[in-house]
């Protein structure tokens, strides 16, 4: 029996279920706490802010997120993926990143001069000041900056699978996003002070991140010619499609900020906060599944077998948290205060249109991962049709209908990418 015992700890299955388990709870346990923290925050400024407020706020953060997908292109999925082939060495990790960090520069100058005077459009469009939408403009500039150098500066440890320390600058940075935001919005509850107080912390997470990245990458190394020009090989295919996403990833709010009022954006933007703790399994995915899907050698059967295995999981997941909304609604709608009341049908079409929406990004960035970069002439005309057919099915100058055409365009996209991952697979 003793024998028996010692012959399963040796056993490699054994190390390996060990090891996944290890870096699962670590990950988990923290991603769980950012994501609550996240969460507590986000209640926050949903209660201590007046609708109006929230309103611009959402708009906000909904460009945000825009000029962020501009600014990168692609640049940080053709690193990691530029990284995973030279990942033990330290010099050349450095190059890569040196010269990842140089491209994203300008592309971010100018992601900013096309969504900033946009923005200023819409922030005017919903009754916004002329120094209130100022403030907001001049609050999102460092959350822009802070955000994009994080997601670069995340590649060397992400590679390496140095997921405590990772995990406990991530966490930091959570804690003193929810401490900025309590000592601010009980004395100045307006949108620009929440969207700054969330973005400072990011500044010291940052500098804590280059540290533990220096690790592992030289930074004292020059951008490549060589490198920019693998990169942006990727970029040119993924860029078309980024641009696109500008415009379908944030449909709804978009939809809603041009047709209806800015209550029914605060409403939107409430229900998609209730989504936020998906982020703790996206994070999970891109800290654990991505990085070593990337660094899988190109074997067919591996590849179909690894790949299969992270949809269906998925899929198992995404239904599990719809049926729990969609059973226990009321209650989640409390957290949210009563402004937000009687949104039931509502919440259940968020949460299913946000699982939705994240498996269809999930599947892009595991993709991207590989240097799978589906061609923007195949990709963007499909989902054109799936708009204007939504569009032509669906009412969307309502709250329910903006969703529910969200939840149809958004299962187009998750057929197609599943369909032009499993193509290139085959190919391999």
């Amino acid at each position: 029996m003793r024998a028996l015992i010692q012959q399963m700890y040796t056993h490699p299955s054994y190390n390996r279920v060990l090891v996944w388990t290890k870096l699962i709870s670590i990950t988990g346990s923290s991603q769980l706490l950012i994501q609550a923290l996240g969460l507590i925050g986000g209640i926050l400024v949903i209660r201590l802010l007046p609708t109006q407020q929230y309103g611009l706020y959402t708009l906000a953060n909904a460009m945000l997120g825009t000029m962020i997908v501009l600014a990168d292109g692609g640049i940080s999925s053709s690193v990691l993926a530029q990284g995973g082939k030279v990942w033990q060495s330290r010099e050349k990790l450095g190059s890569v990143l040196a010269t990842g960090f140089n491209l994203r520069k300008k592309f971010a100058v100018a992601s900013l001069f096309i969504a900033l005077p946009i923005l200023l459009y819409l922030l005017r469009h919903h009754n916004a000041g002329w120094l209130t939408s100022i403030l907001i403009i001049g609050a999102l500039i460092p959350a822009f900056f802070t955000s994009l150098s994080g997601t670069l500066l995340t590649v060397g440890p992400s590679l390496h699978q140095t997921i405590a320390p990772l995990q406990k600058v991530q966490v930091g940075v959570s804690i003193g996003r929810l401490l900025m935001l309590l000592l601010t919005l009980f004395v100045f509850p307006w949108a620009y002070i929440a969207i700054l107080s969330a973005s400072l912390p990011q500044v010291i997470g940052n500098i804590r991140l280059r540290k533990l990245s220096a690790e592992y990458a030289d930074w004292s190394q020059k951008p490549d010619p060589a490198i920019q020009k693998e990169i942006l090989s990727i970029v040119k295919r993924i860029l078309p499609g980024s641009i696109y996403y500008c415009l379908s990833g944030q449909i709804t709010i978009w939809l809603i900020s041009i047709f209806g009022s800015t209550a029914a954006v605060a409403q939107i933007g409430a229900l998609g906060r209730l989504s936020m703790m998906l982020g703790l399994f996206s994070a999970v995915y891109t800290t654990l599944i991505v990085p070593r899907f990337a660094r899988l050698a190109n074997n067919k059967k591996t590849l179909l077998k690894k790949f299969i295995q992270i949809q269906l999981g998925l899929s198992g997941l995404f239904i599990s948290i719809v049926l729990i909304v969609s059973i226990f609604p009321a209650q989640l709608l409390w957290v949210l205060g009563k402004n937000y009341a009687g949104l039931e049908h509502e919440l259940v079409l968020s949460v299913t249109g946000s699982c939705i929406s994240l498996f269809a990004g999930l599947l892009f960035t595991i993709s991207t991962s590989r240097n799978w970069a589906i061609n923007p002439l195949v990709s963007i005309p499909l989902t054109l049709a799936a708009i204007i057919c939504g569009a032509m099915l669906i009412n969307i100058s309502t709250l329910a209908g903006v969703l529910k055409f969200n939840l149809f365009v958004s299962s187009i996209e998750v057929v197609i990418y599943l369909v032009y991952c499993i193509s290139k697979i085959n190919k391999v």
